[in-house]
């Protein structure tokens, strides 16, 4: 009888055991957070910003081939370069895996590039500044200013107008052979078509007060001329006044 009280006991020691042995188990490990980093803003390099680009090489009467180059960026798995021609305001975009590529554009016009660094999914892509550059065309000696950029008001804003409804507009300009002349302001409340006054040039950016009225979408641009007759048009744009 005493025997068998004794493996019964030593029967439940060993089912006590099995079933407390879970509390010995390691804690799972912590789950390390994915750190996505983002790519840092290209510098750009070649072609120099505000410069003609001799160097081109020409492909055939139209086109010549640029090599576009910027500094490569920490943590950028592409690049995406964008060029906006400036007479036609058309942009084209192309994808690059190092930090240069050679692009065909139309000889004699003016353009704007920047390059974006484009990191590893769910990161933030970083945009380098802009520049502009003329892609000389053959046996040209004289370029035409860069097509002036509205700066205020922005195209499509909502603006106030002063007490006395004025208000300041406001544009930039600038020319690769240092000759700008003057402008001409087109102001109306219909297509920008009619010309309001024409002013001197005397520095990169220029303003002009105008009246307005309230409630009213106006339409505007500014011509730009050189010393040798060369124009160049901002293209029209419009704002409102409240």
């Amino acid at each position: 009888m005493n025997r068998l009280i004794t493996l019964l006991f030593v029967f439940t020691v060993v089912i006590s055991c099995s079933k407390g042995g879970g509390g010995d188990e390691a804690p799972p490990a912590p789950v390390t957070p994915v750190v996505i980093l983002n790519p840092g803003k290209p510098s750009l390099v070649y072609p120099d910003n505000g410069a003609p680009c001799e160097d081109g090489t020409s492909i055939n009467d139209t086109q010549s081939e640029i090599n576009f180059q910027w500094t490569a960026a920490e943590n950028a798995e592409s690049y995406l370069l964008s060029v906006t021609n400036l007479s036609t305001n058309s942009e084209q975009t192309f994808n690059s895996a190092v930090a240069n590529i050679s692009v065909a554009l139309l000889k004699a016009d003016p353009y704007r590039w920047t390059v974006t660094a484009q990191g590893k999914p769910g990161s933030t892509s970083a945009v380098s500044d802009a520049w502009k550059f003329y892609l000389a065309g053959d046996a040209q000696i004289n370029y035409a200013p860069f097509p002036p950029e509205l700066l205020a008001p922005t195209p499509g804003s909502t603006v106030f107008a002063s007490s006395d409804y004025k208000l300041e507009l406001q544009w930039s300009t600038s020319d690769v052979d240092n000759d700008l002349a003057s402008y001409d302001l087109y102001f109306d409340i219909t297509d920008g078509s009619t010309l309001l006054q024409s002013v001197s040039h005397s520095s990169e950016t220029t303003s002009v007060i105008v009246d307005v009225a309230e409630n009213t979408v106006y339409y505007w641009k500014v011509v730009a001329t050189d010393a040798n007759g060369n124009v160049s048009d901002s293209g029209v744009y419009s704002f409102r006044v409240n």
